[in-house]
């Protein structure tokens, strides 16, 4: 058998070089390219290796690892998980760095591969610099961290071990049901340790998303819950998107009258203004969405986590059985669900084939054309740009307004954390599956330029848009300079609402008084605009949402990554839409304030479905 003589390190980047996907016919690198921070634990092993595959697997530069798996993460999003990134970091805290991005990949079922390095396998100069020694236990590292936050975990101590987990890792990576972060732990000894690999393991294999088909008997049940609903109600999340049954779904709910309201990840599974698409549900959902939940007797859950934004803390769903539609068993199952394990697509075809001519009431679907008209009618209002003189600082509702209306065809808005995924979800109008990326299983501070970054990768000939708080731009902001150096343009509207408007809100909601969130009178004014063109950005400031209007265009008209920095108010969301969301209220409150959150919190309570 043929074999090649080389390092591990060496050995992981042909690995990874060889790994290719399908998508629409064509056959693609699965890996986009690695994200390298280096320093001891990765230079001298994985970096000699990454620069000799320099051309068949690009590296990137990034100035934060949390950042760069962030950009990583949202390359696979933006894909449908079709393609993927990795990264790779030193030791210590450049590997404990990206934690928070494996937790954000785990939640949002996302792939990513992660390569920290690690301390000596032989132990001969331990402790080295950068080590975590754990007196009882001589196995642990920093990297054990990765642990709960990986879907697939290995620490290579031997060159030959390569030779299984590499293709373990893969497996997990690009399996519709158990897809998320990996996390291989890469002792920097190890790394440059020789051995001879067979050939074939380097051989071109295409990796291909499984789509099962959903079991008869499951199906048959699912099929007898829905002919005996008369006001069903579809939710769509992410799953929708990663199956690509978007057309599935909008053939499903257009032959049976199905009403489908959206998840922050499932948000553009139809375009905004397709027929039966009654907007986002939940704590940050459209009132025509909420008002049909809190009525349907049959909700049909597709490809959804069912966290608690989109159940209204199970309270949201009063009077309907749940049928749950997914290729996770885990998710299918939950909150004591009907369940039909099976792709997003294959399961809806199924489904719409055996029901035949069955359709939900017409007096539901007539419901549904209302309240959603009604809701458009709102987000017209709410998005409209304010009059002159009509409030001293516009609204994030009228700045995203601004915003949606002046996108290019085909743009991408991103956004993560913060007040603004709740506006975003309500009011903004999507066009497709890819025009709307939010990271909200997480939500994350931080993940929104360096996620931008990733996204414009992934699409370069769409605009992407990042809609950013002035609390989460400080949190994460160098991948602007990494944006402007790989000329990959992106455009950050930044909205200065002087601190945390939306936790300040949530603080007041729950009885408490306005603390630590926003920054006072006293605390000195941070020029964004100066530091976004210090980084190299091309900025400006602008003194209204009239100003931002006439931007707007150069904006997405430029080459170079642009801010835009707008001065908004803290204290007005959009008071229309959404559903309680059970934030835990003092048991002995003391002030009128508390009292008054308390009882609320106490009769909402009431309303959880079994379990909660």
């Amino acid at each position: 058998m043929a074999s090649l003589r080389l390092t591990a390190a060496e050995a992981t980047v042909r690995f990874l070089a060889a790994q290719q996907t399908e998508i629409g016919g064509r056959t693609l690198p699965l890996f986009g390219g690695v994200w390298a921070i280096f320093g001891h634990g990765n230079v001298a092993g994985l970096g000699p290796a990454l620069h000799a595959h320099r051309r068949a697997l690009p590296t990137f530069r990034a100035h934060n690892e949390q950042a760069m798996a962030h950009a990583a993460i949202a390359y696979a999003k933006t894909h449908a998980r079709r393609r993927m990134m990795a990264c790779t970091t030193s030791i210590g805290p450049g590997a404990t760095n990206m934690v928070t991005a494996a937790a954000l990949a785990h939640v949002n079922r996302l792939p990513v591969l992660l390569l920290p390095g690690d301390v000596f396998a032989s132990r001969r100069p331990d402790p080295v610099l950068q080590q975590v020694e754990d007196i009882g236990d001589a196995t642990v590292s920093a990297n054990d961290c990765f642990r709960p936050v990986s879907r697939f975990f290995d620490r290579i101590m031997r060159a030959e071990q390569l030779l299984a987990a590499l293709p373990a890792a893969l497996r997990v990576l690009t399996d519709p049901a158990e897809c998320g972060p990996v996390t291989l732990a890469f002792p920097q000894d190890v790394q440059i340790e020789a051995m001879d690999f067979p050939e074939s393991f380097f051989r071109k294999r295409v990796w291909r998303v499984r789509a099962p088909e959903p079991d008869a008997a499951e199906l048959r049940d699912a099929v007898a819950a829905l002919k005996k609903a008369k006001r069903p109600l579809i939710v769509a999340g992410g799953g929708v998107k990663y199956s690509g049954a978007e057309q599935a779904l909008a053939d499903f709910a257009g032959r049976h009258g199905v009403p489908v309201a959206e998840t922050q990840a499932g948000k553009g599974s139809l375009a905004w203004n397709a027929s039966g698409n009654v907007g986002a549900i939940g704590v940050t959902g459209t009132a025509a969405a909420n008002a049909l939940a809190q009525q349907a007797d049959l909700i049909l859950a597709v490809g959804t986590r069912l966290q608690d934004f989109t159940t209204g803390s199970r309270a949201l769903f009063p009077k309907a059985s749940l049928l749950g539609l997914n290729v996770v068993a885990f998710d299918a199952y939950k909150h004591g669900a009907q369940p039909l394990v099976a792709d997003a697509a294959r399961g809806l075809a199924a489904l719409s084939g055996a029901l035949g001519t069955w359709s939900a009431e017409r007096p539901w679907q007539e419901k549904a054309v209302t309240a959603i008209a009604r809701w458009q009618r709102i987000v017209d209002k709410v998005t409209a740009a304010p009059k002159p003189k009509a409030n001293v600082l516009p609204t994030d509702a009228q700045v995203l307004g601004a915003v949606n209306r002046a996108m290019p065809e085909r743009g991408i808005v991103l956004c993560a954390a913060g007040g603004l995924p709740g506006e975003l979800h309500k009011l903004w109008r999507a066009t497709d599956a890819a025009s709307y990326h939010l990271e909200y299983g997480y939500s994350c501070m931080g993940y929104e330029i360096a996620g931008a970054l990733g996204a414009k990768l992934a699409a370069p000939d769409r605009e992407v848009v990042v809609m950013v708080g002035d609390g989460s731009y400080l949190m994460m902001n160098s991948e602007i300079a990494t944006s402007v150096a790989l000329g990959a343009k992106i455009t950050v509207v930044l909205l200065d609402n002087r601190g945390f408007g939306c936790i300040n809100r949530l603080q007041r909601g729950t009885g408490g008084e306005p603390f630590n969130n926003l920054l006072s009178d006293a605390a000195p004014l941070v020029d964004f605009a100066a530091h976004a063109a210090a980084l190299g950005a091309e900025s400006v400031k602008v003194a209204d949402v009239a100003e931002l209007e006439a931007v707007l265009p150069k904006a997405f008209a430029a080459k170079r990554t642009q801010v835009i920095v707008i001065d908004t108010d803290p204290q007005t969301g959009t008071a229309e839409g959404g559903a309680w969301w059970e934030v835990p209220v003092t048991a002995a409150p003391s002030t009128a304030a508390q009292k008054t959150a308390r009882a609320s919190y106490e009769t909402n309570r009431k309303r959880q479905g079994a379990g909660a």
